[in-house]
């Protein structure tokens, strides 16, 4: 291809969301990623529609309605939608007690209370809502084949400064999560270990989570032909290995909110880092005339914040260029 304009450097949902935008509006743009998508954390994200584990909510809130807005049209597209794993299921969040309205509630459709039938053993409290659940095993090559059909090259190369990519392009997005901490020299992003096992679906059709639990987020997440149960989420661990004992933990604490998940053959177990930060970091600065775009910090919230943040980062770009 001509000399990139624009040099993404990250791999994972964020970069491909931000390097497809920014091709999208007419942009040369090279994806530079330490590993292939297949394999970066994304890969493994549960990657359902939900703000977890990040902040502000102020420009949370904003970026993830733009993500609705998107997966709810890929999914509603009936033929694109389970093409590209992307699905609308009905979701029920369990609470012990009454709670006000998340202030995410307005971006949803179908919000409502769940009926005293709808709630399961020991949860006083529901709210239903439909939301985007994303398969990213078959979600992250279509973008891959979008990318390719934009001209937009991916480059597998690891970098150690933003230095080789501003010797070679005027503007650079960094969408490297943790990479952030060696690349940019940010102490503030940390890891937080995620673990899940996939199970065969059967016909289970219903989102469950209970962030609150006394052991940690609980979640059911029915995808294609799977359904990933979770979760852990272990502050500052980097341990890629499976916990076995996690794993038994997990699947109990799910079958007790969906019974139906007994006796269901087991089909893998995932672990993944969550690039976690006290807020996300999306801002922009210049050197010698060249734009440097950062993008990481999203937490658990990779997949619900992409769409949102890609078309921040496209519009300051726009701002940059004129």
């Amino acid at each position: 291809m001509s000399t990139p304009e624009i040099i993404v450097i990250g791999g994972g949902v964020s970069g491909l969301s931000c390097a497809t935008e920014l091709a999208r509006a007419g942009r040369r743009v090279q994806v530079w990623t330490a590993t292939a998508p297949q394999q970066t954390t994304s890969s493994v994200a549960a990657a359902f529609w939900y703000p977890y584990r990040v902040d502000p909510i102020e420009r949370v809130g904003p970026w993830a309605a733009v993500g609705y807005e998107r997966f709810a049209s890929i999914a509603n597209n009936l033929t694109l939608g389970p093409k590209v794993g992307v699905y609308m299921r009905e979701a029920i969040e369990l609470f012990t007690e009454p709670v006000p309205d998340p202030p995410w509630s307005r971006y949803v459709d179908m919000f409502r209370h769940a009926t005293p039938e709808e709630l399961p053993p020991g949860y006083r409290h529901g709210i239903v809502f439909e939301a985007p659940v994303i398969e990213m095993p078959v979600y992250l090559p279509w973008m891959v084949s979008e990318l390719d059909r934009y001209g937009v090259e991916i480059v597998i190369r690891r970098v150690d400064s933003l230095a080789p990519a501003l010797d070679l392009a005027p503007i650079v997005v960094n969408t490297t999560g943790l990479g952030a901490r060696e690349l940019v020299g940010d102490a503030r992003v940390y890891p937080v270990r995620g673990q899940t096992v996939r199970l065969r679906r059967g016909a289970l059709d219903r989102v469950l989570i209970d962030e609150h639990g006394p052991h940690g987020i609980t979640y059911v997440i029915p995808r294609g032909s799977d359904v990933v149960l979770g979760g852990v989420a272990q502050d500052h661990v980097e341990s890629l290995a499976e916990d076995p004992e996690q794993t038994v933990a997990i699947v109990q604490r799910c079958a007790r909110v969906e019974p139906r998940l007994v006796g269901a053959e087991q089909l893998g177990v995932s672990v993944g880092l969550r690039p976690c930060r006290d807020e996300v970091r999306l801002d922009h600065e210049v050197h010698d005339g060249k734009l440097i775009v950062h993008n990481y910090g999203h937490g658990g919230s990779g997949v619900t914040l992409s769409w949102g943040c890609a078309e921040d980062v496209r519009q300051r770009v726009a701002d940059h260029c004129g």
